[in-house]
């Protein structure tokens, strides 16, 4: 049983992240058709048919350049929650402000009253209160 499984997979492209993405996807869908949205079961079964063929696909080439895309999108995604999380992280011990001139957010140390502040970008001065 397992060479034949094995020959069934030789040449073929596999499973991948975004594969198991519109796998997860399909699964929600399916679940919210259960709650009464039937067009979610539609395109859920459409999302599996997908990455069925992605996986069983001969393109591998192809499928791999697919993938490397979502990896770019899931990348920029996961780059803003990570920046978020260490902006939010490090609130109580400074302020985060933005130069007017630039916009490039510059950081300070809280409790150190009114203060002036010159952005490493541009060179523009500002009064800020931290």
């Amino acid at each position: 049983m397992w060479n034949k499984l094995q020959r069934l997979f030789y040449g073929r492209y596999g499973n991948d992240r975004l594969n198991q993405f519109l796998f997860i996807c399909a699964m929600l869908g399916v679940v919210l058709s259960f709650f009464g949205v039937p067009f979610c079961y539609l395109v859920s079964v459409g999302l599996m048919v997908y990455a069925y063929f992605r996986m069983f696909s001969r393109n591998i080439g192809k499928r791999a350049a697919e993938n490397q895309w979502y990896l770019r999108k899931e990348m920029k995604v996961r780059g803003l929650f990570q920046r978020k999380k260490r902006e939010f992280g490090q609130h109580r011990e400074y302020r985060i402000y933005k130069c007017p001139n630039c916009r490039q957010k510059l950081r300070v140390p809280r409790g150190k009253g009114h203060i002036a502040i010159r952005c490493r970008k541009c060179g523009h001065e500002f009064v800020r209160n931290s």
